[in-house]
């Protein structure tokens, strides 16, 4: 008997994009079972492939704009446009994204967000109404200082000197509106993490590290931050560092909300919502799912689970595929079956040819399902 199959992976990080494991697990499960009706779903929480996969479920199409990239080098991005509604889809990684800068060695006090305050504009520009903006994979950590900066934000010292450096933010003593403000009538931000933008668990400390910054340029990057949102604090007479999601891709969750009253979102929200997903789910005889490792994370419900979770209330099966599963015996409570690559091969080999061994454990979990 055919079956409807909807296939929702995330992707699996490192190795493949949500676009191409769906791809290869659709394949897979075809040559079990051919007479299955397949659709692909691929999702995004908000990381990386957000904007192509928000744009591709409401049929936005591919806009090219020529910015600068986190160094300040010329490049040409894309962001996306649905006419419409208009609404514009804009992927920060496309712009300052640690791929975007060339092979070489970048600190972060050298990076900031100037060339993502272009691409808004453009989308200002054209008249968007609403905007979707995923900030997943950045490589700075400027607070957004550089893309307001854009937008014609100025920030002055205590001279009336314009600060240009965001390192010399430790000075800033006046932040000045640009007279004709860009803000769009609803901007949401997709955010996967909670941390706000100062102390212990904030951008610096916690995700600096990952790009560049040394424990001895926690203080100045800290002070810099810390200066920033005292003097936001008393331009907008609200505290943005303290709302979850302000820390998120070094503190550019903070200036979208301080500069263009942007609101934070669950990635998994927007995708869920702009897809239509639970009116997908209503159809499916059974759901398949999967990421590069079903772990805790998956189980408390953060991306794949959230599917998982969703398939429960709407009683719809679910299998999970991985790279790898930390958790068998737990994901039991969430997953009819998981599966990880590391069962048919070498975690050498699944890491090498991820699409080619994604698709045997497919091919190996149809065979012997019963829908």
């Amino acid at each position: 008997m055919a079956a409807n199959i909807l296939v929702i992976p995330d992707k699996f990080k490192g190795t493949l994009s949500a676009q191409a494991a769906a791809d290869a697990i659709a394949v897979g499960w075809k040559k079990a079972r051919p007479n299955d009706l397949i659709q692909l779903l691929p999702m995004s929480d908000g990381g990386d492939g957000f904007g192509e996969i928000v744009a591709s479920a409401i049929g936005a199409r591919p806009q090219q704009i020529k910015t600068v990239n986190a160094a300040h080098e010329k490049i040409e991005s894309t962001w996306w446009w649905e006419s419409r509604s208009q609404t514009a889809i804009i992927e920060s990684a496309n712009v300052i994204g640690l791929a975007m800068l060339p092979t070489g060695k970048f600190h972060p006090f050298q990076l900031d967000t100037f060339g993502l305050g272009k691409t808004l504009e453009a989308a200002a520009r054209k008249g968007a109404r609403s905007c979707y903006m995923g900030i997943g994979g950045s490589a700075t950590n400027d607070a957004g200082f550089g893309m307001a900066r854009a937008l014609g934000w100025k920030f002055l010292d205590q001279t009336g000197a314009e600060i240009t450096d965001w390192t010399n933010l430790a000075q800033l003593e006046k932040i000045v509106a640009p007279v004709n403000r860009i803000l769009f009538p609803n901007l949401i931000v997709a955010v996967d993490v909670t941390n706000p933008l100062l102390g212990k668990t904030g951008c610096s400390q916690i995700y600096g590290p990952q790009k560049g910054l040394r424990r001895e340029d926690c203080p100045k990057a800290e002070a810099a931050l810390k200066r920033l949102v005292a003097v936001s604090r008393e331009t907008f007479k609200c505290d943005f560092c303290k709302i979850p999601g302000a820390g998120a891709a070094g503190g550019l969750g903070f200036g979208l909300m301080a500069f263009l009253d942007a609101r934070p979102q669950s990635g998994f929200g927007i995708f869920a919502q702009n897809a239509r997903l639970k009116e997908h789910l209503r159809k499916a005889d059974l759901v398949i799912t999967g990421e590069g490792a079903l772990d805790q994370q998956t189980l408390m419900g953060k991306g794949v689970g959230q599917i998982a979770l969703l398939c429960k209330e709407y009683k719809v099966r679910c299998i999970g595929l991985a790279g790898i599963v930390t958790e068998p015996e737990k994901a039991k409570k969430l997953f009819a079956q998981t599966r990880g690559l590391v069962e048919i091969t070498s975690d050498t080999n699944a890491k090498k040819q991820p699409a080619k061994y994604l698709c045997k454990l497919a091919e190996d979990v149809a065979s012997n399902w019963e829908v």
